[in-house]
């Protein structure tokens, strides 16, 4: 039974970071080609929700759909086991304006 309270602890581990879009553009095509290739190096779920829209970060169609633009404040959730690096990579991907 130990077991299973440990796995769902680790299933319910969400984390989260808050991003802003700081590039000039938005997230066009090129950044979120980016943050869905950067999230599909992760086994994590994650998804980006912005205002009451949630959507896979592994998907670039997803993303686009966000249609967030310059100064949008944007969540990502992640949760499985490497979900603490892969939210901190895409929040660097974030912060570094998608090396635009």
């Amino acid at each position: 039974m130990t077991d299973d309270n440990q796995t769902m602890i680790t299933a319910g581990d969400v984390q989260s970071r808050q991003v802003i879009v700081a590039n000039e553009h938005g997230l066009h095509a090129r950044p979120a080609g980016k943050v869905a290739q950067q999230a599909q190096s992760f086994a994590a779920d994650i998804l980006i929700v912005h205002d009451e829209q949630e959507v896979d970060a592994k998907s670039i169609l997803d993303v686009l759909t966000l249609a967030a633009g310059p100064g949008d404040v944007l969540e990502i959730r992640a949760s499985g086991d490497d979900a603490t690096e892969a939210a901190d990579a895409l929040e660097t991907l974030f912060k570094n304006k998608f090396e635009e």
